[in-house]
Order: structure tokens, then C-alpha cells, then sequence
């Protein structure tokens, strides 16, 4: 009986003793071939059985895809892998395949070449005029290939930005190491530590001079690199805030530019990727802020042009001035529910109005990250706020309900477009999707994850609700159920508001409220100074009723 050739216990084989093993078992196979022939088919299968089998787990260690042919490429056809043929011919053929075998355990060892999409692609070159493309703003690559990861762009060079990346990892070590000795000792309700409330005191005192504005010098400064650069560099940011908030931001930059690059590296995104940059929406430019789900021949364009009516989606200039010619829209479908002034609330059915839902998703999606609905709106309810003109009836933003919400989610997603941002729309929003949680006569929450702006304004609402409370509140004893109750906010959301105004205290076994006079003073002031502002909700101008069943 003969035997294949095998490999070492090392996974080599010795190429003189190789040759003269194959010499061996031609020499052999001639001459015992009637005796071969009178062999018995079991006896054929067991002697095949003994020699394929540890040629075979080999292999399958070596890996699962079928076994290479001489050529490198997967078999064409059965007769390169049949074993069945006990003949001289068969023999050479496993000798090859074990010799392949043996030189693919080789190449093994080797290292592995990367993917084509972590390497660099060195053809690409950054757009910032005058880059060489080297360096890295988070300073820990050595190339870029984007404005976002760009020094030059920041006024930066690749040593700064190098030198900023090894002091904020040694502030990081520190934050978390502190964090964690924190955590050891920490109990269910924590109040401030005193190191805490030094710290907030040195960066009250850090931001003191932030509204001192520029002097004479610093904006002539600041106006010659902007005639000189334009829009081809980042503005001077120096003097402009206090040092400490100019920090924060380059820190935030640096990490938004390391997630960049991640996705870039996972090949999520590349450079010139199909992502929308700007979209043409009524009288204004938007520069989008994350990725939507755009059909390929519109994100490919990197430029958008929106109906802000019908929020049709067109590829050119022509097509929407064509487009707008004739589009009878001038307002949300949907029932208006709610009107005081210019501002209008529209009540828009995801199950009728499909695929005015679904562009508005779209459109959303490219200013919030963590949004995922994009095509299912049927089971959900759009209130769309609007300011209107004489052309018409101008999107300022909208969030979305579930019809029947197993958890009282009284919003799914909510957004206020940029060009409305930081003029109060984002409070009306919230204060509205309360207000009908009043007439339900439910308690609401948002649904989570929030995005980062949206969970900024939960908090603000948050706190006037509940300072506004109490301002108002003249008995003794406060009872967070009573709050929820009357304000439609979930106690959750009110015990975490408590705890970050520090009015909430653990003391002898019960919670207590405090009542922080200095800050419902200054949230008074704040009313005060800011009068009778239209950016309110008047619960008198609510024409609705609550939905019955889907």
C-alpha cells in the first residue's frame, strides 16, 4: 500500500525527499498495477479513505474555500477534484495538489495585504490650495484627503496638530481615570463633589471675557485673512470666544474629523463619495450635515434642488424652475390644526400623504445622524410647522408620533431646519407635542437616542418647565407626580431635569425638592428681558382631537 507524500509537523516538506517519494511511487504504481485492478471497491474506498484524509483536513485547516487549482483559481469542473481513480495519472495529480497545498501553507505566513479601501489612495489630493495632503488634523494619520481632516485648512500645521492630539489624550486619561474613582465611591443620588463645583466655578471665571468683542487691530487681522484666503481656509477663531470655549471647539472638530476618517477607513464613505453637499431649498443654500439614502443617480450629483413645498427632489436649476411653474402646492397636505400668526401646524398621515412623508424623512436625514426611518412612515403622524408669507406656506420644521406608541412616546423625531435654528421654533415644537399629550391626557417622553442638538433642547424645556412650576407653585410639599401630571412631561425626565438643577436631595430616606430661589430668579429675569415673544404656544389656538384608533 503506498502513501501520499505529507508535510512536516511544521507545515514544510524537505523538496529532495518530496522528489524521491514521487520517483518511489511512480516506479511502483507500474509495476502493481493488475494487482491494483483486482482490488475490491471497499478496499479501494478504505485505501483511498486512508490517503485523502489527512490531505483533506490539511486543507481545511488551511481554509474553507474549495481547494485551489494550479492555476490559483477555484475548480472549473468535477474531473480536477476526482479522487476515485486508484491509477499513475490520479497519483501525480495529488502529488501537485499536495505540493500546492504545501505552498499555499506557505504563503500563509505571510502577512496579509490590506484592503484596498484602508489603503491610501495616493492620486487623491486634498482640495484646501496650496496642501501637500500630509499630516492629519486629529494628528494620529500621516495623509488626508478632505477639508474636514485638513491643517493647512485650520491654520494649523502638522506638528500643532500632532502636539494638540498628545495634550488632549493625556486630558482624556486623566478625565477617565477620575471618572472612575468617582464611580467607586458613588451613590444613586450624587451631589456635586466640591472638585466639581471648583471646576464649573474656573470656567465661569474662563468665560468672563468671551463678549468682550475684537479690538481694532485683531479685526483688521482677521479681515485680511479672510480677503486674502476666502472660503478656501477657516476663519481666524482666535479672540472671537474665550480660550476655553476655543478649545472645546477643537476638540470637537478633531473628533468629528477622526469619525470621518473611521467611516472612510470601514469604507463607508470615500473620498468623492456619493454624498449630497448642498441642497437649493425656496431662497436658501443648505449645507447638509450627514449622509441620506438618496437614489444613487441624485446623491451622486453632490448638489440637490428641493421644491420647499412638495419637497420633490430634482437634479437641476431648469427641472425645479420648470417644477415650481406649475406646482399647485403651496402648503402641507394634511389637516392645519393649529394656527397663530404666520406659524401653522399641519397634521400630515403617513398612510395618506406616503410620499410626501418619505421625502420629508429624506430631507431630514440629511441634517440629523441618528435618524433610520426612512421608507416605513405609514404607521406614524407628521406635525409640520410652517411660517407663511405671501408665496406661501415655508417648511420651519416638524417631528413625527407613532399613532399607537406601547411606551407614550409622544415623538419619534423631531427637527427644525438650519436656516430656523436658535430662533426658538425647536421650543415650539416640543411645547406643542406636550401640548397634545395634554389633550390626550397622557404623559409623554421623546424617544431616544436624541440627537445632540435635540437633547440640548429637551434639557432647556425641561428646565423652564419646571422652574416655571415653581415659580408659580405656593404650597409647601411638591410632589413629582403632580408635576408630571400638569405639565404632561414623564417623571423620569423631571427627576433627571431636578438632579442636574441640583433642587433634588437625598436626605433621612426621602427625596426632597429644593426650591432654588436664585435660579427661578433668573429665570424671571430671562422672561422679562425676553417680553411677549410670538415664539410661544397658545393652547387657545389648537383645533384637534385626538386620533381614534389607525
Amino acid at each position: 500500500q503506498r502513501h501520499m507524500a505529507g508535510s512536516g509537523s511544521d507545515g514544510t516538506e524537505d523538496s529532495d525527499s518530496s522528489a524521491e517519494r514521487e520517483q518511489t511511487n511512480s516506479s511502483e504504481s507500474d509495476g502493481n498495477m493488475p494487482k491494483r485492478q483486482r482490488l475490491t471497491r471497499a478496499s479501494t474506498r478504505l485505501s483511498q479513505s486512508s490517503q485523502d484524509t489527512p490531505d483533506l483536513k490539511r486543507a481545511a485547516d488551511h481554509d474553507e474555500s474549495p481547494p485551489l487549482t494550479p492555476t490559483g483559481n477555484a475548480p472549473s469542473s468535477e474531473s480536477e477534484l476526482d479522487i476515485s481513480s486508484p491509477n499513475a495519472s490520479h497519483d501525480e495529480s495529488q502529488a501537485k495538489d499536495q505540493t500546492n497545498r504545501d505552498s499555499d501553507k506557505d504563503l500563509s505566513h505571510r502577512p496579509k495585504r490590506r484592503r484596498c479601501h484602508e489603503t491610501y489612495n495616493f492620486n487623491m489630493k486634498c482640495p484646501t490650495p496650496g496642501c501637500n495632503s500630509l499630516g492629519h488634523l486629529t494628528g494620529k494619520h500621516e495623509r488626508h484627503f478632505a477639508v474636514s481632516g485638513c491643517p493647512l485648512y485650520h491654520n494649523l500645521s502638522a506638528d500643532e496638530c500632532k502636539v494638540k492630539a498628545i495634550s488632549r489624550e493625556k486630558q482624556e486619561e486623566e478625565v477617565k481615570g477620575q471618572e472612575e474613582s468617582n464611580s467607586r465611591h458613588a451613590t444613586r443620588h450624587q451631589t456635586p463633589t466640591s472638585k466639581q463645583s471648583r471646576y464649573k466655578e474656573q470656567v465661569a471665571e474662563l468665560r468672563k471675557g468671551r463678549n468682550s468683542g475684537l479690538q481694532k487691530e485683531q479685526k483688521e487681522k482677521h479681515m485680511e485673512h479672510r480677503q486674502t484666503h476666502g472660503n478656501t481656509r477657516e476663519p481666524l477663531l482666535e479672540n472671537i470666544t474665550s480660550d476655553y470655549d476655543l478649545e472645546l471647539f477643537r476638540k470637537a472638530q478633531a473628533r468629528a474629523s477622526e469619525d470621518l476618517e473611521k467611516l472612510r477607513i470601514q469604507g463607508q464613505i470615500t473620498e468623492g463619495s456619493n454624498m449630497i453637499k448642498t441642497i437649493l431649498f425656496g431662497r436658501y443654500e443648505l449645507d447638509t450635515w450627514y449622509h441620506s439614502p438618496y437614489p444613487e443617480e441624485y446623491a451622486r450629483l453632490g448638489r440637490l434642488y428641493v421644491c420647499e413645498f412638495c419637497l420633490k427632489y430634482m437634479k437641476s436649476q431648469t427641472i425645479l424652475r420648470r417644477h415650481m411653474a406649475k406646482c399647485v402646492w403651496k402648503h402641507p397636505p394634511g389637516d392645519e390644526v393649529y394656527r397663530k400668526g404666520a406659524i401653522s401646524v399641519f397634521e400630515v398621515d403617513g398612510k395618506k400623504n406616503k410620499i410626501y412623508c418619505q421625502n420629508l424623512c429624506l430631507l431630514a436625514k440629511l441634517f440629523l445622524d441618528h435618524k433610520t426611518l426612512y421608507y416605513d412612515v405609514e404607521p406614524f403622524l407628521f406635525y409640520v410647522m410652517t411660517e407663511a408669507d405671501n408665496t406661501g406656506c415655508h417648511l420651519v420644521g416638524y417631528f413625527s408620533k407613532e399613532k399607537n406608541s406601547f411606551l407614550n412616546y409622544n415623538v419619534s423625531c423631531i427637527l427644525t431646519m438650519p436656516q430656523y435654528m436658535r430662533q426658538g421654533f425647536g421650543k415650539m415644537l416640543i411645547d406643542f407635542s406636550y401640548l397634545l399629550s395634554k389633550v390626550e391626557e397622557k404623559v409623554g417622553s421623546p424617544e431616544r437616542p436624541l440627537s445632540d442638538l435635540g437633547l440640548i433642547s429637551y434639557r432647556s424645556y425641561w428646565k423652564e418647565v419646571l422652574l416655571r412650576y415653581m415659580y408659580n407653585f405656593q404650597g409647601k410639599e411638591i410632589s413629582i407626580k403632580e408635576i408630571s401630571q400638569e405639565t404632561a412631561v414623564n417623571p423620569v425626565d423631571i427627576v433627571s431635569t431636578l438632579q442636574s438643577l441640583q433642587m433634588l436631595k437625598y436626605w433621612k430616606g426621602k427625596h426632597l425638592v429644593l426650591k432654588r430661589q436664585d435660579l427661578i430668579d433668573e429665570w424671571k429675569a430671562k422672561e422679562i428681558k425676553r417680553g411677549n415673544s410670538n415664539k410661544t404656544i397658545d393652547p387657545s389656538s389648537l383645533k384637534w382631537t385626538p386620533p381614534k384608533g389607525t
